[in-house]
């Protein structure tokens, strides 16, 4: 792969200089054009939206292109920090322990 984005990472794609909307990677494949790639990626919105780009790798890795007239700009969302000892929730409370809420069914 010639791009450091990858199937399965989460992309911010902006539109105008502003944020428009965050996607996963779904694959990333050559294109028949000769060092072009197409990006199909899903827009995380719901329901959910499926797109396909063609693009070249500098564009996938950041540099600014346009479409339509619309400059446009892919950033690559750094992967997850594993949450610290500190900073993870409480484990559930064992059998006999925990407290049943019931919520009223319909009407009422």
């Amino acid at each position: 792969m010639d791009t450091r984005v990858r199937p399965g990472d989460v992309i911010l794609v902006h539109a105008e200089d502003q944020p428009a909307f965050y996607a996963r990677v779904e694959e990333i494949l050559p294109d028949v054009r000769a060092g072009w790639r197409r990006i199909r990626f899903s827009v995380l919105t719901v329901p959910r939206h499926e797109m396909t780009w063609i693009l070249e790798p500098r564009q996938i890795d950041g540099d600014p292109f346009t479409m339509g007239g619309t400059p446009l700009r892919i950033e690559r969302l750094p992967d997850p920090v594993p949450a610290g000892p500190d900073e993870r929730p409480d484990p559930p409370p064992g059998p006999g322990g925990g407290t049943v809420i019931t919520f009223p069914g319909k009407g009422g």
